[in-house]
């Protein structure tokens, strides 16, 4: 996996709606947040919760995004297989926007680590291909 805290620091430098966000696993356990540990252990439960129980008034399928607004703010809440993500925004965001960059923050957290390169083996010497020069007086 990308580095989870990784995938929040770009993903708050790049949104500016988003004011925290909380990476989190189908359990509900926290893997990053931009908020304390405990505040981001209670958005992840509750986030889980909201989408779970939205998904039982909704139709048929998964429910895979939610967001619930008030006057002073949104709460966003994405799911991408186990992996969820919930994220507050101040009043009236651009709602695509959001959801767009809260998928793209999903999809590097997911992305395998970039192992780094092994550094190149010193490429040996050529080989002299011509014979060394005779002395005349030989």
């Amino acid at each position: 996996m990308t580095e989870p805290h990784a995938a929040l620091a770009e993903l708050t430098e790049i949104s500016t709606q988003i004011e925290a966000a909380v990476l989190f696993d189908a359990d509900g356990k926290v893997v990053a947040a931009t908020i304390p540990e405990a505040r981001a252990a209670q958005v992840a439960t509750s986030a889980k919760a909201l989408l779970e129980r939205a998904g039982q008034i909704g139709g048929e399928g998964e429910l895979t995004q939610l967001e619930a607004s008030t006057a002073e703010g949104s709460l966003f809440v994405v799911r991408d297989g186990s992996t969820m993500i919930a994220a507050s925004t101040s009043a009236e965001p651009t709602a695509g926007l959001v959801f767009y960059d809260l998928k793209s923050a999903l999809r590097a957290a997911a992305k395998p680590a970039a192992k780094p390169k092994p550094k190149a083996a010193a490429k040996p010497k050529p080989k002299r291909t011509t014979p060394p020069k005779r002395n005349a007086s030989s």
